[in-house]
């Protein structure tokens, strides 16, 4: 469990400076809706008084019709108990009304808050998304999306009941001010002890976030469509169910311990509050007995009483609870504050419209961060307009790095990248990514119908029918779905209902169709044809030689027997460059790619 600074009460007073940027979140989302609630909470705020009164004034003309008094008024009894009624009504109108816009406002809210979650997280770095920081502060973000209108709800209803206690607390200070002290005595430390618990609470979540993430992790793994042949095969579950039983009982007994420490001083302080009422309550019935107020007064006296005392309580409680959730609404502003480091320039230069000169790295150089090894090291080559380059080398070697670094998903370390003799820094993000179409060896199997699938090379063009069928062509993909109920419409995958699972040669060229979306002018594939056998893959790669040509390309593949169809071969070496040239001329050389190459051809001799 990691340590999180505990937050005392200057802080989640401090917290209260997050409310102001929340409610423009809110007013933004919808202005009606919001204003709306608004009014809504300030005429119910009224009510409360009314009610009282007219309550008051049943009692007393009730007492003087009973008692034969002349003074009695059976006309006006009967408009007080028809204005009640009215008031009765009013009030659960008003109440459904509220609910009505909280509930709506609140999922436009969430909806919204996710949506632009989505949209901010796809904006950061690659990098950031390789950090377990950055994944607990995403986390607690994203936990913020939904249930934040309950501090909506919180404030608005601090707002009504604070306008309901101003009018019920004239009617006490006028009979006496006394009344109003022995409240305020009665609610403060129930309010020091709910504001106490409360930091203790957030404290506790917050310093479980990696904990947390670990038991959502176990719980998918557990039950999870990707993951069950792994979990029957290695009988998996009585390990993951063990430790994520382990986790959850350390979990638990962490927040038994507050809820018990919480629960007996709440029963303190609610008794505090309880001795208060009544002793005011016994001064009240003495008035009465004395004849200084009339059974009416009384119960108006006592009516207001009682509700200001669970007014102010609720108030003093809530705003324990307002403290709590602004301190966790400042996870979804620090969130949103992250900006990413790689990013457009403010005068971007116009990506060329055909390559000329190609890419060149001159002495790049790249280290992961929060790594001390170097990924890629001091790497100078030329990689021409027009050429099919291969990238070999063992596993760990840089390839994979060296192409998101080409797609800019990542920044040197040291040295630059040069497109047709321009910095690569120098051009516009999206223009970049989208003259480079990349399909990389750990693809994602999206389960969603296989027209999408394909069109997420290039979403945009997700309704364009005709052009995801000619990408699918290209790929072979279209054999694939020809054997699909559905075609195009068919959902891959189990996950949803009437999904079909495809092989992972089936998905390999589904997902190879993705390349051919977009008419880029750089094409990689960085081993997407791992699943498929070498003659399979020799096919591909022909095609794929065949529909790129005048295209600038990089293959990335372990069978030499495939590479060798490139028209350079770049061997990397603990991220360096170890040797560069055609098929011939390194075999020739007669070094590591001449070596790893002849080995290569014994397996299949």
């Amino acid at each position: 469990m990691s340590e999180t600074p505990k937050k005392g009460i200057k802080e989640q007073f401090n917290a209260l400076r997050n409310l102001p940027g929340f409610f423009r979140m809110i007013w933004q989302t919808n202005r009606w809706m919001a204003l709306g609630n608004m009014l809504l909470r300030l005429i119910k705020s009224t009510l409360p008084l009314a009610t009282l009164y007219i309550a008051k004034e049943i009692i007393d003309e009730v007492i003087e019709l009973s008692s034969g008094d002349p003074g009695g008024d059976a006309a006006y009894l009967w408009l007080m108990v028809g204005l009640e009624l009215a008031l009765a009504v009013v009030s659960d109108l008003l109440s459904r009304g509220i609910t009505l816009l909280d509930g709506l406002l609140g999922d436009l809210f969430s909806n919204r808050t996710s949506v632009y979650l989505i949209r901010h997280a796809a904006h950061l770095d690659l990098y950031q998304f390789e950090d377990a920081e950055f994944y607990d502060k995403m986390e607690r973000a994203r936990r913020q999306t939904t249930g934040r209108t309950v501090l909506m709800s919180q404030v608005l209803s601090q707002f009504q009941e604070t306008i309901t206690i101003f009018f019920l607390g004239a009617g006490l200070v006028a009979f006496n001010p006394w009344l109003i002290l022995i409240l305020i005595v009665a609610v403060i430390p129930s309010f020091l002890g709910e504001t106490h618990f409360n930091q203790q609470s957030y404290s506790l979540s917050r310093s479980w976030t990696p904990e947390r993430r670990e038991l959502d992790y176990l719980r998918y793994i557990g039950a999870s469509d990707q993951m069950a042949k792994e979990v029957k095969i290695f009988n998996l579950a009585d390990f993951i169910a063990e430790r994520f039983g382990q986790l959850a009982q350390q979990y638990y007994l962490a927040n038994k311990r507050l809820a018990l420490r919480r629960a007996a001083w709440g029963s303190v302080f609610s008794a505090l509050g309880a001795l208060a009422y009544y002793g005011a309550y016994v001064f009240i019935l003495m008035q009465t007995i004395h004849g200084a107020i009339t059974v009416g007064t009384l119960t108006f006296l006592a009516g207001s009483f009682n509700r200001m005392q669970s007014m102010l309580q609720s108030i003093m409680n809530r705003f324990s609870s307002i403290t709590e959730g602004a301190l966790y609404l400042q996870d979804l502003f620090d969130f949103f504050e992250l900006q990413p480091t790689i990013a457009s320039p403010p005068s971007p230069r116009a990506f060329p419209a055909q390559l000329t000169q190609g890419f060149t790295f001159e002495n790049v150089s790249f280290k992961y961060p929060n790594s001390e090894r170097w990924a890629i090291r001091n790497l100078s080559f030329q990689f021409n307009a027009g050429e099919k380059l291969a990238l070999v080398g063992e596993n760990g070697a840089g390839k994979t790095t060296l192409v998101k670094l080409l797609a800019r998903l990542y920044e040197p370390t040291e040295g630059r990248i040069l497109i047709d003799g321009i910095d690569i820094r120098a051009f516009d993000l999206k223009e970049l990514r989208d003259n480079i179409g990349i399909i990389f060896q750990d693809y994602i199997r999206f389960q969603i119908k296989a027209g999408e699938n394909i069109a997420i090379g290039n979403i945009d063009y997700v309704e364009e029918t005709p052009m995801i069928e000619t990408a699918a062509q290209k790929s072979l993909a279209d054999l694939v779905i020809e054997q699909l109920p559905k075609g195009y419409e068919q959902v891959l995958g189990k996950r949803f209902a009437d999904g079909l699972e495809l092989s992972g040669g089936q998905w390999q060229k589904i997902a190879l169709a993705r390349a051919y979306m977009r008419d880029a002018q750089l094409l990689i594939l960085d081993e997407p044809t791992s699943a498929l056998d070498a003659r399979s893959e020799h096919e591909v790669f022909l095609r794929f030689a065949e529909l790129i040509s005048g295209k600038t390309a990089v293959l990335i593949s372990h069978r030499f027997s495939t590479v060798r169809m490139a028209d350079r071969i770049l061997f990397l070496e603990h991220g360096q460059l170890l040797e560069l040239g055609s098929h011939e001329e390194l075999l020739a050389q007669n070094g590591k790619y001449a070596e790893l190459f002849r080995l290569q051809a014994k397996g299949y001799s």
